[in-house]
């Protein structure tokens, strides 16, 4: 998995806080900067004053927040000259915690879930046609490529990141925030990593991003939304098979 995110993923990741002096929201921001793939698996984390500064927090506020990380098992924090705080990537679910959780819904829940993520991915989708950069199609196109060779929460995780990824190319810091909120709520679900698997994902990825590149917002937005719905299937398939005697 390659390092980093763009400019508009980091911009709402690490936007000034609502509420100053929360540990808890901050825990938060990284948890899903983490666990999102937006930070790899051993990169190293700002600086408690950078982190300060960008969250808009005391540092006092953001070593609380570390330290529930490491907690967390999702920070390793090493002394010395090349010292640090550095991510350490979560594994996936196991099969019967995503089971649990798929099975504890009902298909009314998950077609509610799936409907209002398609609408706003698909509308990410189509600003990104219109508004994206040369350096936010590469930033795509990259994203797309981290589904070559994935497994298991890899998987799950480039998912995650290539949508971000699909919101911060549409220039609208509120949208990539509601694509965040919506991961955080029900991405962990949606996103499984299961059958079809990354082949297919990876077409779907680089067909997502050519019609972003060529400014075609409507292929995007359909492409995306039946993205979207074909994982939708797969989860009310699975939950069907989950709750029928």
């Amino acid at each position: 998995m390659r390092k980093g995110m763009s400019h508009g993923a980091r911009s709402a990741m690490f936007a000034p806080l609502d509420q100053l002096g929360r540990a808890e929201a901050v825990t938060e921001r990284l948890v899903d900067a983490i666990t999102f793939g937006l930070l790899a698996d051993t990169e190293r984390l700002p600086s408690e004053a950078e982190l300060a500064a960008q969250f808009g927090v005391s540092t006092v506020t953001v070593r609380e927040a570390l330290v529930a990380l490491r907690q967390l098992g999702l920070v390793e924090t090493r002394r010395g000259r090349a010292g640090g705080s550095f991510v350490k990537a979560p594994a996936g679910p196991s099969t019967q915690s995503w089971q649990d959780a798929l099975r504890a819904v009902s298909l009314g829940d998950l077609r509610d879930i799936g409907d209002h993520y398609a609408a706003i991915a698909g509308a990410a989708a189509r600003l990104a046609a219109e508004r994206s950069s040369t350096e936010d199609i590469q930033r795509l196109e990259l994203a797309a490529a981290d589904m070559r060779g994935a497994t298991g929460a890899e998987i799950a995780r480039a998912e995650r990141q290539f949508h971000l990824e699909v919101a911060a190319a549409a220039q609208s810091p509120r949208l990539t925030r509601e694509e965040v909120q919506l991961q955080r709520a029900c991405g962990g679900l949606l996103w499984l990593p299961l059958t079809p698997g990354e082949r297919g994902a990876l077409t779907t990825h680089r067909e997502i991003t050519a019609a972003i590149a060529r400014g075609e917002g409507d292929a995007a937005r359909e492409l995306t939304e039946e993205h979207v719905l074909d994982a939708l299937a797969l989860l009310a398939e699975l939950h069907l098979d989950l709750v029928t005697p």
